[in-house]
């Protein structure tokens, strides 16, 4: 089903996941077009951004940084869109606009939320790589990680949207790079697309004993986003100095009650005492004001120069989304996964 110019499709969240979501936790639902009013502005989608965080904001308690999704209400999402109504000085019909109007064809902004894209040839770049993925990239590998000529840099999900920049980033510093990722075909990306020096399976039972091989004079900086047991193998080889951006624990993301296994936390404060390693969390809306204009003018240079690589993982239609995060979660994906929900 294609967009409507009357009917605004929404995906609600029909139910608390236990673990993994599952489909049966989203609805498809049909409303009213929104009409804007004063100082407002109509949306139509034409992408949306998938993204790991939602489906923390899918639980009762939500992370510090974002309030939950409600039963019933829209699932929320970056979004690129083009402006259909405008009662709002700084907006026209017609333009083009990064917003977060979430998983439905229509929204209504005040214009806070938005920026204007100008035509882009791409327009689905803005919500990937040259977009919140790739600045969160940008800032946790340059200001947190610190890479230097030489270093040893690990990125975890080293194909998706964070961590095949991550790594791309850390090799124009100069830095060698590990990749770890998810079966056969993800490890050969990441060597033969993204140009890394190492790729490791996560899920080979070797896995800590071959990292170690591969680093054999420790690691400088290891950009966490999934946590588990990829963190467990790089914890021992971590350097006296040390620095660890963390932007995420994929990981853990589906366990709704206490975590099965063995306590880590005494084995990772002692660590981070006697080596003294630098591990900072990052939530990367407290950054756009004072770093976004250098990200954008670095990556685009970047781009430009065939420097860094951008991939994504395009899904068609809007009743995708559900799918699209299920899988995002489960790592079936290779760089930056879209949702096209209409083309102009």
């Amino acid at each position: 089903m294609t967009q409507s110019a009357t009917t605004n499709r929404r995906i609600v969240l029909a139910a608390r996941p236990q673990g993994a979501p599952a489909a049966a936790d989203f609805r498809l639902e049909q409303a009213p077009m929104p009409v804007p009013g004063d100082g407002q502005v109509l949306l139509r989608t034409l992408y949306l951004s998938l993204d790991p965080y939602m489906r923390q904001l899918m639980d009762e308690v939500p992370p510090a940084y974002a309030p939950r999704v409600e039963l019933g209400s829209h699932m929320v999402g970056g979004t690129v869109n083009r402006v259909v109504a405008s009662r709002h000085p700084d907006f026209k019909a017609g333009d083009l606009v990064l917003g977060n109007a979430g998983w439905q064809d229509y929204a209504l902004s005040d214009g806070s939320d938005l920026r204007q894209l100008g035509e882009m040839a791409q327009p689905s770049l803005a919500l990937g790589g040259l977009g919140m993925p790739a600045f969160t990239a940008y800032v946790g590998l340059l200001d947190i990680g610190q890479p230097k000529p030489g270093d040893t840099v690990v990125v975890a999900a080293a194909t998706g949207a964070v961590g095949a920049i991550v790594g791309q980033i850390a090799k124009l510093k100069g830095a060698r790079v590990i990749g770890i990722a998810g079966g056969a075909d993800k490890v050969a990306f990441a060597r033969e697309q993204l140009g890394f020096d190492v790729a490791l399976d996560r899920h080979d039972p070797q896995l800590a004993q071959k990292l170690a091989e591969a680093a054999p004079d420790g690691i400088d900086v290891y950009f966490e986003n999934v946590g588990g047991a990829v963190f467990d193998a790089v914890l021992p080889l971590l350097n006296i100095g040390a620095r660890v951006p963390v932007i995420g624990v994929i990981a853990q993301y589906n366990h709704n009650g206490a975590l099965q296994g063995p306590d880590r936390l005494p084995a990772v404060m002692s660590a981070i005492l006697q080596k003294r390693i630098r591990m900072q969390g990052l939530v990367i809306l407290d950054h756009y004001e004072t770093r976004f204009d250098d990200f954008a003018r670095d990556m685009a240079a970047w781009v430009v120069d065939g420097k860094v690589k951008l991939f994504e993982d395009v899904l068609d239609g809007l009743h995708q989304a559900p799918q699209g995060l299920i899988g995002l979660l489960q790592g079936s994906n290779f760089g930056k996964v879209v949702v096209r929900v209409a083309t102009s």
